[in-house]
């Protein structure tokens, strides 16, 4: 992905208030004179969403949130194939590099982009690399609601690390590690990569199943040398927290809202010189979704900048929006301006599209490194 703003006038410090819209969107009247309701699963551990966010999308619309909380997309995932039978589920919020999957295996629809605006999106957000990572067979499949990265949390007081911070820092047994389990594996990959350890680009494992089978065996036995370090395995944003707070953990690598919440205990968020883990997460509209418009008025306002202001504060993360920058919470704001520097900024390494074979074998190999 390519943009051509700079991060540090991107991020700029105005508060965003108490959550209150100071200009609400227009919203259809079709909109209105349906259900009025709207089925939303997504991310456990923001409380944000509830108390602020879902609120004030509902002044502005008169639309209610339906929320369904999950700790990750997997169980995101499962359940949506579930609801595929039962109904429910209107949208969801996985990673740009899953949609790929929700949409071979049938669950989503394409987004209708007459009545949403693509020029409201930060450039490079719907357009370019991410907007051919969105489409699927020429449909729409997602629309951005917030961007971010996956990167060390450390002690303050405790954490040993290299200088510049380094992937292979998660695995020393000077550490006590707080670890996603296949996103342990991939920094270990990415780690032996820059080591010149690997036989050949940890990428090309992302593209061809044989070459990720080649790649992925190599860097789990690596990792399961490590594994003595690992004090706690997550998959959500409260599991995450949980193993630095009452199981400790001296590093991890997680989401820079674990960062965010957890700089008041004492711990901080640094990219490691390989370059941070970036992500990219939107919405995704079920195949029988029932609310279809009250889902676009949702998308269409989480790209306004007060609803991806908020939306990026509930997640200590990135608006997605043309002018969210100015509507920021400034603690938020700083608090990522002094995680990266324009260098760490250039080094950001996006996830790359994930298919259901990658995501299948992936599952198989996180699997085997929790067993081993």
């Amino acid at each position: 992905m390519t943009t051509t703003f700079n991060r540090r006038k991107f991020l700029k410090t105005s508060a965003i208030g108490a959550g209150v819209l100071a200009a609400p969107a227009i919203i259809s009247s079709k909109a209105l004179a349906s259900s009025g309701e709207l089925n939303f699963m997504g991310w456990a551990g923001y409380p944000l969403l509830a108390e602020k966010v879902f609120p004030a999308f509902t002044e502005a619309s008169g639309i209610a949130i339906n929320f369904t909380e999950q700790p990750g997309q997997d169980e995101m995932f499962a359940q949506a194939k579930l609801s595929l039978q039962t109904g429910g589920i209107d949208v969801v919020e996985p990673t740009v590099d899953r949609v790929g999957g929700w949409a071979s295996n049938g669950l989503i629809q394409g987004w209708d982009l007459t009545k949403l605006d693509l020029n409201a999106y930060l450039p490079g957000l719907a357009d370019g690399t991410m907007g051919d990572m969105a489409t699927v067979d020429g449909q729409r499949m997602i629309m951005l609601s917030v961007w971010g990265t996956e990167a060390l949390v450390y002690s303050l007081a405790d954490a040993k690390m290299s200088t510049p911070p380094t992937l292979g820092d998660l695995f020393s047994p000077d550490n006590q590690a707080c670890l996603r389990p296949h996103s342990a594996l991939a920094a270990m990959g990415r780690y032996m990569d820059a080591q010149g350890t690997l036989p050949r680009p940890f990428l090309d494992g992302y593209a061809d199943e044989a070459a990720m089978v080649e790649l992925w065996d190599i860097v789990l036995a690596e990792a399961i040398k490590a594994k003595g370090s690992i004090v706690q395995w997550w998959s959500g944003e409260n599991e995450a927290q949980a193993g630095f707070l009452t199981n400790g953990a001296t590093i991890g690598l997680n989401w820079d809202s674990t960062g965010f919440n957890l700089a008041g205990e004492g711990f901080g968020y640094a990219a490691p010189v390989e370059g941070a883990f970036a992500w990219n997460q939107g919405l995704v509209l079920m195949k029988n979704a029932t609310n279809v418009d009250q889902a676009h008025e949702f998308a269409k306002w989480i790209a306004s900048p007060d609803g991806s202001a908020m939306w990026a504060t509930a997640f200590g993360a990135n608006p997605v929006a043309k002018g969210g920058a100015d509507k920021l919470d400034p603690a938020v704001a700083a608090y990522y301006n002094a995680a990266f520097d324009d260098e760490a900024l250039k080094k950001l390494w996006w996830w790359p599209a994930q298919e259901a074979w990658f995501i299948a074998k992936r599952g198989e190999y996180a699997d085997k490194f929790k067993a081993a």
